[in-house]
């Protein structure tokens, strides 16, 4: 069974920084694709952000050069580490995790439980 477990939400200044994480575990051989979404109180889950194994990225346009999405392939992890945060951040951000091949079984899509990020004075 994959598991996703987040780290390092909370709550945080307007123009501040937060680095989240997410590790995948369970008899794990590869991951395709990584990432983040988000969802605000009463709107719909959004993307964030996504890595491929190879390193590529994609971002939505509102957190374009502020956020970076990163990843250690090795530790199947996934990071997101945030800047200039700005109110309209908060969010619950939830870690994905595509086409995951494990000892037995492909998993193609495995959510975390999500961590919260509130961007507030």
């Amino acid at each position: 069974q994959v598991q996703l477990v987040e780290s390092g939400g909370g709550l945080v200044q307007p123009g501040g920084s937060l680095r989240l994480s997410c590790a995948a575990s369970g008899s794990i051989f590869s991951i395709d694709a990584m990432g983040w979404y988000r969802q605000a109180p009463g709107k719909q889950r959004e993307l964030v952000a996504t890595i491929t194994s190879g390193g590529k990225t994609n971002y939505a346009d509102s957190v374009n050069s502020r956020f970076t999405i990163s990843r250690a392939n090795a530790k199947n992890t996934v990071y997101l580490q945030m800047n200039s945060l700005k109110p309209e951040d908060t969010a619950v951000y939830y870690c994905n995790a595509d086409r995951v091949v494990t000892a037995d079984r492909i998993v193609f899509a495995a959510w975390g439980q999500g961590t919260l990020v509130t961007v507030s004075s």
